[in-house]
């Protein structure tokens, strides 16, 4: 028997002035993705705490929790770690006071900062898209979401 584990992922979704989400642009290497914010619930953590320091570390903010959006309801096998499971956790957020970052304007805008790099960018919530991330829970997700918002 192989072991395996799972790993859940806790995401903020930040929908600006009702047509404009916030997306960020990762690049670990040479993958690059596209996704929400957030990331990986650590050891001791509870979803709400790992939220709210994901966006503490990554934007620099404060943030309210407005309601629980998603939790993932079918089998994903991790891209990047082997017997791995992802559960994944969407929250609609709103910022307590706005990120004081450079937001780009076109996807995969990196410099040669090394390895890892993470960059934040608004998106048009009217042309949001299943090609607008990259990550097949992202996927559905943006599914669910032009469901509810797109009127």
């Amino acid at each position: 028997m192989q072991d395996s584990s799972i790993s859940i992922r806790v995401y903020g979704i930040w929908i600006r002035n009702n047509h404009e989400i916030l997306l960020t642009d990762e690049r670990m290497g040479n993958v690059h993705f596209t996704k929400f914010p957030g990331g990986g619930l650590e050891i001791g953590e509870g979803t709400l705490t790992c939220l709210h320091r994901e966006w503490k570390e990554e934007l620099g903010i404060e943030i309210e929790i407005l309601q629980h959006f998603y939790t993932t309801d079918f089998y994903q096998a991790s891209a990047f770690h082997i017997n791995t499971q992802i559960i994944s956790i969407y929250y609609l957020v709103a910022p307590k006071t706005f990120p004081k970052i450079a937001f780009q304007s076109q996807p995969f805008a990196f410099g040669n900062k090394g390895y890892e790099e993470v960059l934040f960018r608004w998106h048009s919530l009217k042309n949001l898209n299943e090609e607008s991330v990259t990550l097949p829970i992202d996927k559905h997700v943006v599914k669910l979401l032009k469901r509810q918002f797109d009127n």
